[in-house]
C-alpha cells in the first residue's frame, strides 16, 4: 500500500538558461526566517550586533557552510571522484554537500569572526542554532521536492513510490521525517530552552549550541534507520550509514558542552562587557 508521491514540478519558473527552482525557494525561506530570528534577537538586546555586523556574520557563515560542506562531502561520501577530477569540487551545482560539513565549517567561520570583532564565540553559536534550526525544515522539503535522499524500502501505509528511484519500490518519504524532526521539534526543543533559561535566570552562552548537538545528533543517527544510503558507500560499519558514524559524536560533544557551561556562571547581559539584557 503506498500514497501517491506529489509531481511537483522541480522548476517553478524557467527564461531561457535561467531556472527558479523550488529547491532554491525553499533555502531562500528558511534564510529569511533565520534573518528575521537573528535580527529579531540582537535588536532585543539578547546578543547585541547591529545591523551591518550581522550580515557580516552571516557572510562568514556562508563561505563556512559552503566550504566546509563540499570538502567533507568530497572526503567523506565521494573521495574517488573527486581525485580522478579535482575540479569538481568547484562544480557545486552538480550537488554534493554534507551537512555535518556545513555545521563543521559554520563553527570555523563563527569562531574567526568570533575572534576578529572581539565577541564570544558560544554566544554567537548559540544564536546561529536558534536562528538555523527552522531552516532543515525547508531544506528537506527541498528535498523531497526533488525527489532525492528518499528512504529505504516500506511497507507503512505512507510509503511512497518516488519518480527518481531506478528501483521504483515504496520506500519511507525521510525527507519528511527529518524535516519534521530536525526542522521543526528541533526547532521547538531550542525555543524552548532559550525562553526557559533566560527566564529562570540560568542561561549561560553555550547551552542552546549543546541542546542543538544533542538534539540534531539523535534525531539523524535515528532516522537514518529509515534513509537510505548513499549509493556509492552503502552502509559503512554494520547496519550504520556514514550519516549515522558522522552523527553519533554530536551528543557526546552537545553533553560536553553543556557540562562545561553549566560550571560557569549565569550569562550576564551584553557579550562584549558581559550585560545579555532582560530576558524574552
Amino acid at each position: 500500500m503506498t500514497i501517491p508521491y506529489p509531481h511537483i514540478p522541480p522548476v517553478i519558473v524557467a527564461i531561457g538558461p535561467i531556472a527558479v527552482r523550488w529547491y532554491g525557494v525553499m533555502y531562500g525561506i528558511g534564510y529569511v526566517l533565520g534573518y528575521h530570528l537573528a535580527r529579531t534577537r540582537t535588536a532585543r538586546a539578547i546578543l547585541p550586533m547591529d545591523k551591518a555586523t550581522l550580515d557580516s556574520w552571516i557572510g562568514y557563515l556562508v563561505i563556512g557552510m559552503l566550504v566546509g560542506a563540499r570538502l567533507v562531502y568530497a572526503g567523506v561520501y565521494d573521495r574517488p571522484q573527486y581525485v580522478r577530477d579535482p575540479l569538481e569540487l568547484l562544480r557545486v551545482w552538480h550537488g554534493g554537500l554534507s551537512f555535518h560539513g556545513a555545521v563543521i565549517g559554520m563553527t570555523i567561520g563563527c569562531a574567526i569572526f568570533a575572534r576578529v570583532h572581539r565577541l564570544r564565540f558560544l554566544a554567537l553559536a548559540d544564536l546561529l542554532a536558534l536562528a538555523g534550526a527552522p531552516g532543515l525544515f525547508f531544506g528537506r522539503l527541498g528535498n523531497f521536492i526533488n525527489g532525492e535522499l528518499y528512504g529505504r524500502p516500506s511497507n507503512v501505509p505512507w510509503a511512497m513510490v518516488f519518480p527518481t528511484d531506478p528501483l521504483h519500490l515504496p520506500r519511507h518519504p525521510s525527507q519528511l521525517y527529518e524535516a519534521l524532526a530536525e526542522g521543526v521539534l528541533l526547532a521547538l526543543i531550542i525555543w524552548a530552552v532559550a525562553r526557559w533559561s533566560l527566564a529562570r535566570g540560568w542561561y549561560r552562552a553555550g547551552v542552546l549550541t549543546g541542546a542543538f548537538l544533542v538534539g540534531y545528533g539523535i534525531f539523524r543517527f535515528l532516522l537514518e534507520f529509515t534513509r537510505q544510503p548513499d549509493a556509492q558507500l552503502g552502509l559503512v560499519v554494520g547496519p550504520f550509514s556514514m550519516g549515522q558514524l558522522l552523527s553519533v559524536s554530536m551528543p557526546v560533544l552537545g553533553l560536553l558542552v553543556l557540562a562545561v557551561v553549566a560550571r560557569g556562571p549565569a550569562a550576564p547581559r551584553d557579550i562584549r562587557s558581559g550585560d545579555y539584557g532582560p530576558p524574552v
